[in-house]
């Protein structure tokens, strides 16, 4: 349990996603990481570069990190998180608290984590589909509907002559390490339980 909670503290250090934009005028790609504090390109001009496409398509800026909350609540609540699955790890260790702790705490960092999905996938649909009217490119469909530039939440997906592609990176990796750990520390807990029940 306190490993597992321990983990989460990787999102500090390393990216929790990564957009990868392909495209034969850029064949080694550019994308960027997601941080819990904000973004940072693959590359050292890869943000400046995506910024520079989407004008021409009239998408907005990439945010810099004053400019979402969520920037400055995410590593509040990550952290939080964090120090409180140690501490349940520690009492339970004690036997302070029982087994169950560590169930309520994978419940609430899995509706926490469902909450952040939501969150961003709500922050892309905005920036790929609210589109300045005064763009250079003005793209439709067949029907005559504007284009939606959307990333994909997780996956590839194509968008006009690039090919994008969202998937989680170290962090995440780590997050879901951690929290697959804590689940085991509530299935041994679970176990003794009954085994003492039954003794």
């Amino acid at each position: 349990m306190m490993i597992g909670s321990a983990m989460l503290l990787g999102l500090f250090i390393f990216p929790l996603w990564s957009i990868t934009l392909e495209a034969p005028q850029y064949p080694d790609g550019i994308g960027m990481y997601i941080h819990l504090d904000g973004l940072q390109g693959h590359e050292k001009h890869d943000i400046q570069n995506i910024d520079g496409l989407n004008h021409y398509i009239g998408m907005q800026k990439l945010p810099k990190p004053h400019e979402m909350w969520e920037f400055s609540v995410f590593p509040l609540v990550v952290g939080g998180m964090s120090i409180l699955g140690i501490l349940v790890g520690t009492l339970g260790l004690l036997k302070k608290v029982s087994y169950k702790w560590f169930l309520g705490w994978l419940i609430l960092m899995m509706i926490l984590g469902i909450a952040g999905i939501f969150d961003f996938n709500a922050w892309m649909t905005d920036y790929g589909t609210n589109l300045d009217p005064k763009a250079i490119m003005k793209m439709t469909d067949d029907d005559g509907n504007p284009l939606s530039y959307k990333p994909p939440l997780f996956g590839s997906r194509d968008i006009l002559n690039f090919t994008a592609h969202s998937y989680p990176a170290t962090g995440a990796v780590l997050m879901g390490i951690g929290m697959f750990l804590t689940f085991i520390a509530y299935v041994v807990g679970l176990k003794k339980s009954t085994k003492n029940e039954n003794s």
